[in-house]
């Protein structure tokens, strides 16, 4: 029996070594790759939701051609295979071992799971290996230890445990490794240092964010690793002393030991890594001063020491670290005060020493780092007044609290009230009034100055915080009232105006804060009664009016927010029954007391409800027989007074003088405008006339054109007949928020301009102010700017004049486009939106205030002979005379799809970051040639979400425009995925115009 089977083997084996030599003959099937066998046995064991592995056909001869497979060109067996994010899930199934010539395999961004199979031990050529941001569990692998050729091993983001494997770091697999990140896991226990230390050639180790403990043996494991760039053991559970030795690494560019146990002295060879760019040892127990050797790090950029012991001055050599950018020291118990040379960090945009004792005043060089964007001094001795030049900075967060501060605020600059995000000045001695300059800061989200000395009423322009979350104004000596458009922006989450002495009603325009749940208003002298209104406020979880003098019964209204948690009303004069519902059945009676008569029995007040009083009559206005059957209006004969007739009374006699009064009012202003028009030579009709160069020297320009720059702009006349003539509809171009635009020829020479009839309403009236703020705009030179060349006025026409664009708008090109004109392909899709970026970049950044144009869209981008883009109608804003809510609201409605939601919103004052909402926009619609809204029969398809749902399906080719042709997805990617950032619906999280354009460049010349 034994004979006969291996007489069968022989055969069998025998058949298959002469099989390639009959198959010809015979004409057999071409047997299958193994290549394709493994591949395709390994497809599937997985579950493919978005069929990303549809292309892997196993009838197919060889699998180069498919999809995320690279072959080796000499040989052309299978060389790299990049599976990430594809959606993939399910244990790894086995068939890669069939891949002999595998030498990089990312599985990255998926979702597998279970334990890795022990066929990736047999792919001997394997140098790149990552199975990062999984699911995998398990142990790790032992066998990994039997790829000779490893030179990258990544497992973070998974879900192993247990300790790491000594057998893991043998001497064939540690001769090559360069990189090892085992981060984000579960891993314990003690680290396997002395087997580490074989890796003599590695390069980056990570095993951040797992549970390894004890105090390893860095001086005779780790820090004999001499070529390491980057070294992180962060967020684990390592104890003791960290030993000298670090100096050993004299390549280490990073190192990271934060969120540990670490204890004892910093060690002063840390100072010897002379190439260290990031050191971070916050959030463990390092006692001691600062090491003086840490003033040769020259090339430090961050520093990160905060929450641990420190003692000691803070010495005058930080001074030398010129290249930092991050400095943390908040949480210790430095002493001292703040040195002078800090103004040397010209490079540094944080700095936080909060919550240790420094004393002494701010030094004013701190103004000198004029990149500095956070400020961080909380909690600590310092005194004086707060310098001047803080406020001059481009800060973001500035946060004082805490400390012994006196004095005023000092008034901000421009930059500032563009920057700032946060300021916290609370519990201080500063005095004075709250500045009114910082209404003009737009950006602020949150307002803390409370604990001090204040003395003033509310700026009524708190109001126009458009993004405001948090104000604190408590414990202050505010007076007054409270102002009716607080709410305005609609985006207040904490309003906290506790222990001042504020008096009249509560607003009933405080239902307008519709995102507010903290509502604070106790310790003050309102008065009035509870503002129904508030009952809109449907998110509200805590309502404090304790300590005031209001009156009457509470709203019933107040008994339906859902939300609403803890309530207090009490010592007020509050009577009546109290809401039904909601939390105010289950309020104690400290919440209640003190009031007049709640009917409730938490109270001892006698219960008062407020019912009708009797109608009070006048017994003069009526007969005395009248008078006589009222029961309750009862008078003696005696006392009886003597009617007299009256043909008016007092109330009519003083109603028909206020309207006397207004008239008169009326005629005055109206004669005084009159006169004042007189005085500027403005008449009711201005006529036409001809050319003036220079409005100011010739006196006012009213219907005359005005040349902007060089040269003399044309007379109305010379464009074909005059005004009416060249606003004919024919010539009529484009409609827009700010007017509509034509096409317009010069008689004399031929050449065609674009002019743009302005919409009169709420457009400045006096040409002063018009031509002002033209001149302005006329001075934006910039190659994807279309600025305007001059412009014509009268009281009741505004045209601007600007180069004519022969290829038209984007708009026009995307939607638009005859079948004669050529779709634009991505070369030139890509030049229009790196233009448009850089024009609208000069504007944010080359003016002060910056030049916004809130109307960015694709039929304002206009292209030259060149496919170059013009921004046009920019800056036209200005020639608002406000731009209130309903201005905005009305304008704005022809742009929605582009709008940001801060304009959608009705926001009073917005900043740059709409113009980079519309810009993302803008750059979706050119990738995907689809508009921005788009109208079904049953739906409506939103761009933006659109765009997003397929990315996350990884459909880009779905994204792009079919019309354009061949495009590469390296590019085109990168630039949708920055459109969706722009287009974030929080303004912060959107990039500046200038972070666009470098991202961008990055993009087309990638570094």
């Amino acid at each position: 029996m034994a004979v006969r089977s291996v007489s069968a083997l022989l055969l069998l084996f025998s058949f298959f070594c002469f099989l390639p030599a009959f198959a010809g003959a015979l004409e057999l099937p071409v047997p299958v790759s193994e290549e394709v066998l493994g591949l395709v046995v390994f497809k599937a064991a997985l579950q493919d939701p978005t069929a990303a592995l549809a292309s892997w056909n196993e009838a197919d001869a060889s699998p180069c051609d498919w999809a995320h497979v690279r072959c080796d060109a000499g040989t052309g067996r299978v060389a790299r295979l990049a599976l990430d994010a594809l959606s993939l899930s399910g244990p790894l199934p086995r068939g890669l071992d069939r891949l002999p010539a595998l030498a990089a395999l990312s599985l990255s961004d998926n979702n597998l799971s279970g334990p890795i199979p022990p066929g990736l031990s047999l792919l001997p050529k394997l140098r790149f290996l990552d199975l990062s941001r999984n699911a995998f569990s398990g142990r790790v692998p032992q066998d990994l230890a039997l790829l000779p050729s490893l030179l990258s091993l990544d497992l973070s983001s998974n879900a192993f445990s247990g300790p790491l494997p000594e057998a893991l770091f043998s001497a064939a697999t540690c001769r090559s490794l360069r990189f090892l990140s085992l981060a984000g896991n579960r891993l314990d226990g003690p680290l396997p240092v002395a087997a580490l230390s074989r890796c003599s050639l590695l390069l980056h180790l990570n095993l951040s964010s797992n549970r390894f403990s004890g105090s390893p043996d860095f001086a005779s494991g780790l820090w004999s690793l001499s070529r390491l760039r980057v070294l992180d053991l962060s967020f684990n559970a390592f104890s003791g002393a960290v030993p000298e030795g670090v100096a050993n690494l004299h390549s280490l560019k990073i190192l990271r030991l934060n969120y540990n146990r670490f204890s004892g002295a910093i060690p002063s060879g840390v100072g010897l890594c002379l190439h260290l760019t990031a050191l971070d040892l916050s959030h463990n127990s390092f006692d001691g001063s600062l090491p003086s050797s840490m003033r040769y790090l020259t090339s430090l950029t961050s520093l990160r020491l905060s929450n641990n012991q420190l003692v000691g001055d803070l010495p005058e050599w930080l001074g030398n670290l010129t290249a930092i950018r991050q400095l943390h020291l908040s949480n210790n118990k430095l002493t001292g005060t703040l040195p002078t040379s800090l103004g040397n960090l010209k490079e540094l945009n944080y700095l936080g020493l909060s919550s240790n004792h420094f004393a002494g005043s701010i030094p004013d060089k701190i103004a000198e780092c004029t990149k500095l964007t956070e400020l961080h001094l909380k909690e600590n001795k310092l005194n004086g007044s707060i310098p001047p030049g803080i406020f001059n900075l481009s800060l973001q967060v500035l946060d004082l609290a805490s400390n012994a501060f006196t004095g005023a605020v000092p008034a901000g600059s421009s930059w500032i009230s563009e920057t700032l995000q946060f300021l916290d000045l609370s519990d201080n001695n500063l005095t004075g009034t709250i500045p009114p300059e910082m209404a003009l800061f737009f950006g602020l989200r949150y307002l803390n100055l409370s604990w001090n000395g204040f003395r003033s009423q509310l700026p009524p322009e708190l109001g126009s915080f458009r993004n405001l979350s948090v104000l604190d104004l408590r414990r202050n000596a505010l007076y007054g009232s409270i102002p009716v458009d607080l709410c305005e922006s609609g985006s207040l989450y904490v309003l906290q105006l506790d222990g001042n002495s504020l008096s009249g009603p509560i607003p009933e325009e405080m239902g307008n804060c519709s995102s507010l749940y903290l509502l604070s208003l106790s310790h003050n002298n309102l008065n009035g009664s509870i503002p129904p209104s508030i009952s809109r406020l449907k998110k509200l979880e805590i309502l404090n009016l304790e300590f005031n003098n209001l009156s009457g019964e509470i709203p019933p209204q107040l008994g339906g927010l859902d939300n609403l948690l803890a309530v207090n009303i009490s010592h007020n004069r509050l009577i009546g029954r109290l809401p039904v519902d909601g939390v105010f059945q289950s309020l104690d009676q400290s919440a209640l007391q003190g009031n007049l008569g709640l009917c409730t029995p938490l109270v001892t007040e006698p219960c008062k409800m407020n019912v009708p009083k009797p109608l009070v009559l006048d017994p003069n206005a009526y007969l005395p027989g009248f008078a006589n059957n009222m029961p309750n209006l009862s008078y003696p004969a005696s006392t009886m007074p003597v009617r007299r007739r009256r043909f008016l009374s007092a109330s009519s006699i003083i109603a028909i003088s206020a309207a006397l009064i207004i008239v008169l009012g009326v005629l005055v202003v109206t004669l005084l405008n009159v006169s004042a028009r007189r005085r500027m030579g403005l008449p009711e009709k201005a006529p036409e006339s001809t050319c003036s160069s220079s409005s100011r020297s010739a006196g006012p320009a009213v219907g005359r054109m005005v040349a902007l720059g060089a040269g003399c702009a044309l007379k109305i006349d010379e464009l074909n007949g005059g005004a009416e003539a060249l606003l004919a509809k024919a010539t009529e171009l484009g409609k827009g928020v700010f007017g509509t635009s034509y096409r317009a020829m010069a008689a004399g020479d031929g050449s065609i301009m674009m002019v743009k009839r302005l919409v009169t309403a709420n457009i400045v009236q006096y040409h002063e102010d018009f031509d002002r703020e033209v001149r302005i705009l006329g001075k934006v030179t910039h190659p994807n700017v279309l600025s305007p060349r001059g412009y014509y006025w009268t009281p009741h026409l505004q045209l601007v004049l600007s180069d004519y664009a022969p290829c038209g708008s984007l708009h026009s090109r995307l939607h638009e486009r005859d079948a004669s004109v050529p779709p634009l392909s991505w070369p030139e899709r890509f030049k229009v939106v790196l233009g448009t970026a850089k024009g609208v970049a000069h504007l944010h950044q080359a003016f002060r205030p910056p030049i916004i144009h809130y109307d960015l869209k694709p039929t304002n981008i206009l292209l030259d002979g060149d496919c170059e883009p013009k921004v046009s109608d920019f800056g036209l804003v200005r020639l608002l005379q406000k731009l209130d809510k309903h201005v905005a609201s009305g304008r704005f409605q022809s742009s929605m799809g582009y709008m940001a939601p801060e304009l959608a919103c009705q926001s009073l004052r917005v900043n740059e970051k709409c113009d980079v909402y519309g810009m993302g926009v803008l750059m979706l619609e050119v990738v995907t040639g689809r508009r921005p809204v788009e109208y079904g029969e049953e739906d409506v398809v939103i761009l933006i979400d659109q765009v997003r749902a397929l990315l996350e399906q990884c459909n880009v080719a779905e994204c792009v425009d079919v019309s354009m042709g061949e495009f590469p997805e390296e590019e085109v990617l990168p630039v949708l995925k920055l459109g969706l950032v722009c287009t974030s619906q929080i303004p912060s999280s959107r990039p500046s115009m200038a972070e666009v354009v470098q991202i961008l460049e990055v993009i087309k010349a990638p570094i």
